[in-house]
């Protein structure tokens, strides 16, 4: 199964959900898709849809998912490490009026480079190509304990503080 979760910021994220459901239609992601699709306009035709999600149903979700797709948002992947889960990330754009700003691009640029444990996707149509080669990808990433204990918390921390006090 596989988890897309956009969260709660209220613009919609509707070019990565349209994107999924468009890979389900045309056969190219054959598994159950679940998306949690907050704000968005965009109805999916071929995924469970759910505008929004409770804590557990959300906790449920993440912990069945082979793979989770997640939006910029750092409380959304860091849900899905917290559960041994190397996330897909796709950031939201400002040019695409999916966020006020690009600070989403920026934080998941910096996560990838300093902790290496997601797979930031900036291009909509390399979202395939990277659900298809995940198995192979996360091999290259760090997993489970490495990112899910204190040491990566108090990083994380770090990281976001800097951004928060502009470095």
């Amino acid at each position: 199964m596989i988890f897309v979760t956009v969260g709660t910021h209220e613009q919609p994220f509707n070019r990565l959900i349209k994107k999924v459901d468009e890979l389900v239609a045309n056969g190219d992601i054959k598994e159950k898709v679940i998306i949690q699709t907050g704000f968005s306009t965009y109805v999916p035709q071929n995924c469970e849809a759910h505008k929004m999600m409770s804590f557990d149903e959300m906790q449920g979700a993440l912990k069945k998912a082979r793979i989770v797709i997640t939006h910029g948002g750092p409380s959304s992947f860091i849900e899905a490490l917290q559960f041994g889960k190397v996330p897909i990330v796709v950031p939201r754009q400002e040019k695409f009026h999916e966020h006020v700003n690009n600070h989403q691009v920026e934080f998941t640029k910096l996560i990838a480079k300093q902790m290496n444990n997601i797979i930031p996707v900036y291009q909509i149509t390399q979202l395939k190509e990277t659900i298809e080669n995940y198995n192979r990808i996360i091999t290259t990433k760090k997993t489970g304990e490495s990112s899910n204990n204190g040491k990566f918390i108090r990083k994380f921390e770090i990281i976001v503080d800097d951004l928060m006090h502009g470095h």
